[in-house]
């Protein structure tokens, strides 16, 4: 099951209400292009169960997914400076003179364009939830300003789309402080062997716990001493395992044995109903079991759009998820 790795959750406008045939519309006018050939990077809309020229919306017991594709070349920079400085050499050689700052800019610029077209190119898929019912976004990545991207794409192809991020009433890192320093996670969760606790002080000090029993006094001084939890590894249910971060960002996510039972085999097609089938079951109840012991939801905060004003969106920050992060390579659905 890799539907989804590591996700971001915002709650959509509750007065956005488009249909399926307008969201496609919507979509099919960012559908995505290949890089040409002196193009550094490209993205859109692609279909999600990856056949060609079909629906870019899928939807699966009422359950929306779209997929975003963003493709990119990167020349070396070290093949660069190396063709610069050759370049640089040769003008000196015949004009006697050294390149300024300004013609080395303007050179170094077109060597890039130059060697675009030999450029590999790397591409990432990110998968994208959209549940109508419950007017949340949930986004697969780990990187927020991939995940700000994909918002930004979403609002410019679907008329009135609007969100922001979830926030709650207690802030993840007081939570689990608490539950670390009590040993009493919320019900229906437990406590698993990984965590992270970092100070706030100036040291930035970091104590990183991996398949440690956390219910040590060891733990419980540290977070006495000011340290923060800004990683924990839970379990919901005995169905998911997860780390939730200080910043609301839901990690390293697992279904375990037995929920995924049946999802295996058959046609591809199936598969795919299947893996969003069960995927989407099992954090649509977990995300709202995650906001209660978190003292449930804060208020929604984007501005409602109106005749003069785009649909606000709030853009994933770099602030909310936590600076070392990694960037997954998200898998397609």
């Amino acid at each position: 099951m890799s539907v989804f790795k590591n996700v971001i959750v915002y709650r959509i406008e509750p007065a956005w209400s488009q249909t399926l045939a307008e969201a496609e519309e919507g979509l099919g006018k960012q559908r995505f292009e290949p890089c040409g050939p002196s193009q550094e990077k490209s993205a859109g809309w692609v279909e999600p169960r990856g056949e060609a020229n079909g629906p870019l919306v899928e939807s699966i017991d009422g359950q929306w997914l779209v997929e975003y594709m963003i493709e990119s070349k990167t020349v070396p920079g070290s093949v660069v400076r190396r063709k610069l400085d050759e370049r640089c050499a040769q003008i000196e050689a015949t004009t006697g003179r050294k390149p300024g700052k300004k013609e080395k800019k303007e050179l170094k610029e077109d060597i890039t364009l130059e060697l675009l077209p030999m450029a590999f190119t790397r591409s990432a898929r990110v998968a994208v939830w959209i549940d109508k019912a419950e007017n949340r976004l949930v986004i697969n990545s780990g990187n927020a300003a991939r995940a700000d991207e994909v918002v930004t794409s979403l609002v410019k192809s679907l008329d009135g789309f609007a969100v922001a991020l979830i926030n709650t009433q207690i802030e993840p890192a007081a939570a689990m402080a608490n539950w670390l320093l009590t040993q009493e996670p919320p019900a229906g969760f437990t406590i698993d062997r990984e965590c992270e606790l970092k100070a706030s002080d100036d040291s930035k000090a970091v104590v990183r716990y991996a398949k440690h029993p956390l219910d040590i006094d060891e733990v419980k001084q540290h977070i006495t001493d000011g340290k923060r939890p800004t990683r924990l590894a839970l379990t919901w249910d005995d169905r998911v395992s997860f780390e939730l971060t200080h910043g609301m960002l839901i990690r390293k996510i697992t279904f375990l044995e037995g929920t995924g039972d049946g999802a295996a085999g058959g046609k591809k097609e199936d598969n795919f109903d299947a893996d969003v089938a069960i995927a989407t079951g099992e954090l649509g109840q977990l995300v709202p079991a995650l906001l209660d012991a978190l003292g449930g939801e804060a208020a929604f905060s984007a501005a409602l759009p109106d005749e003069t004003q785009k649909p606000a969106v709030a853009a994933a920050p770099t602030t909310t998820v936590p600076a070392d992060a990694p960037e997954e390579e998200d898998a397609p659905f």
